[in-house]
């Protein structure tokens, strides 16, 4: 996988050292170098690079300024370069992946790239998952129910069967689906997760838990009207006090 990087320092021997390290990576391609803040926001709007190697000292703006100006949830992937180490902290309030000091050492330098290659494709993968998760849900007819989920792993995507999945765990704008000994991250919220899977096979039985009905082998109750699912497999889950609607779902209403 090639990473697309830009340079941005206003120091010229500064932008040379990083070249020089480069030279040892052929995947990543240098898109351009900038001299300052004003040059780096338009080549980041205009080139949309995967890395960004972004000094913080700079006349008229600075690299804390570029960040503000493209908006933190819009950078690349960023390596803050400073000569100061208090500006560190900063860095990482910036959403910054690393920091290096100048004069930079190479080792440090190849630590910190190997990590910006990790989460560059990371975030690859979890775009291309969007992105044929949004092309099957397109051509779905709104009251057709889910019978396979993307997930991207290693370069590839697979295609989950939702029969398949044992229950569903809600981490904040993700879900991790749990299938036998495995499990998988996707992009979507259990709300929209569950408007898709069919209630024949599925329950929310917490505000963060949805499960395969298939897999429940009991229910124990537990304190101030709770219940214990139990499945086949040991796991033990909590579920909210008891609502008709899913007693209807797991049989027991």
């Amino acid at each position: 996988m090639n990473v697309r990087a830009l340079i941005v320092d206003d120091e010229p021997l500064a932008r040379r050292s990083v070249i020089r390290f480069l030279k040892n990576h052929p995947e990543v391609v240098i898109i351009g170098e900038c001299g300052d803040g004003g040059s780096a926001v338009k080549t980041i709007r205009t080139e949309n690079p995967d890395l960004v190697l972004l000094d913080i000292q700079m006349p008229e703006m600075d690299g804390f300024e570029v960040v503000r100006q493209i908006g933190r949830e819009n950078m690349p992937v960023t390596i803050f370069v400073t000569a100061y180490h208090h500006y560190a902290l900063r860095a990482f309030d910036f959403n910054a992946l690393d920091y290096l000091l100048k004069p930079v050492e190479r080792s440090r330098f190849e630590r910190a790239l190997h990590r910006a290659k990790q989460r560059i494709a990371d975030k690859s993968q979890r775009e291309l998952g969007e992105r044929i998760t949004a092309a099957l849900e397109h051509v779905k007819r709104q009251d057709e129910y889910l019978e396979r989920l993307p997930v991207a792993e290693n370069d590839r995507i697979l295609l989950v069967k939702t029969r398949e999945i044992d229950w569903i765990e809600a981490e904040g704008n993700y879900c991790r689906l749990h299938v036998g000994q495995r499990s998988y991250e996707i992009r979507a919220t259990l709300t929209a997760l569950d408007r898709k899977l069919n209630p024949r096979d599925f329950a929310r039985i917490h505000r963060s838990t949805i499960v395969n009905v298939h897999c429940i082998r009991e229910i124990q109750p537990w304190f101030h009207g709770y219940h214990v699912v139990l499945l086949e497999d040991g796991q033990e889950l909590r579920m909210s006090r008891y609502k008709e609607t899913v007693a209807k779902q797991l049989g027991i209403g």
